[in-house]
């Protein structure tokens, strides 16, 4: 597979995942913090899985493209931050702790589905979902299943790497908000004023991550381990589920 080629062939199997990813690990801040009370997301026509209503044109865009296109570089992206509001919320600490936790529980669910999907995939035609491109497809099933495969084994690796990724205690990501609702007031205090820092910080532990190894101890080590156990345990509840 040539340069080109390997361009066409990630872009077209793990943008979807990606786009997926973000505008649902969006859409369930703002249905959290509806159940919560806060119905903003709502009225600003953001509780809605349209894509196009979460789309921010370099973070969902520009920036991902860039990442996937470029070998070996650090993927990021973000969709349009769904607005919300704390006073609408009938227990502010607890329901913002809530809404921050359901964009990466989310993810962990996508990566859940999309495990099971792939296991379903292998058990249907397991020579095309483990050497998917080794070989030309032979009928219409296989043409749709070879890339099918792909976006779900991405789709798994996506999720898990943006939940884990988004859990770091940093604000403005989703863990720091968690950690800053857990906190007792002056500790939530004094990591809230972080946020307008949060991510030059993040970028600093990104650009000296060689040295430091946060980021890839939390997204490369801890995601590539659930990653592995999310897909085995699926394969392997799809194949008892055959016997």
């Amino acid at each position: 597979m040539n340069g080109l080629e390997h361009i066409v062939h990630t872009v077209s199997t793990m943008a979807l995942p990606l786009l997926f990813a973000m505008v649902l690990h969006e859409y369930a801040h703002g249905w959290v913090a509806a159940q919560c009370g806060d119905p903003t997301a709502k009225l600003q026509g953001r509780l809605t899985l349209n894509p196009l209503a979460h789309i921010d044109p370099f973070g969902t865009i520009i920036l991902p493209l860039i990442c996937l296109i470029l070998p070996g570089s650090f993927l990021l992206g973000w969709a349009k931050p769904v607005p919300v509001d704390p006073r609408c919320m009938r227990q502010p600490r607890r329901d913002m702790a809530l809404v921050a936790a359901a964009g990466p529980g989310m993810n962990l669910l996508l990566a859940v589905v999309s495990a099971l999907a792939l296991a379903v995939i292998e058990l249907t035609a397991p020579q095309n979902s483990q050497q998917a491109g080794a070989a030309q497809p032979q009928s219409l099933a296989t043409f749709l299943l070879v890339p099918l495969a792909y976006m779900a084994f991405y789709s798994v690796l996506i999720n898990v790497f943006l939940a884990l990724f988004n859990l770091i205690p940093i604000p403005p990501l989703d863990g720091g908000r968690i950690l800053t609702c857990l906190l007792p007031a002056k500790p939530a205090l004094a990591l809230a004023r972080l946020e307008p820092y949060g991510m030059l910080i993040l970028v600093g532990l990104i650009v000296f991550d060689k040295e430091l190894g946060v980021i890839h101890a939390v997204t490369g080590t801890l995601a590539s381990g659930l990653s592995g156990t999310i897909l085995s345990t699926a394969i392997g509840l799809a194949t008892g589920a055959t016997e």
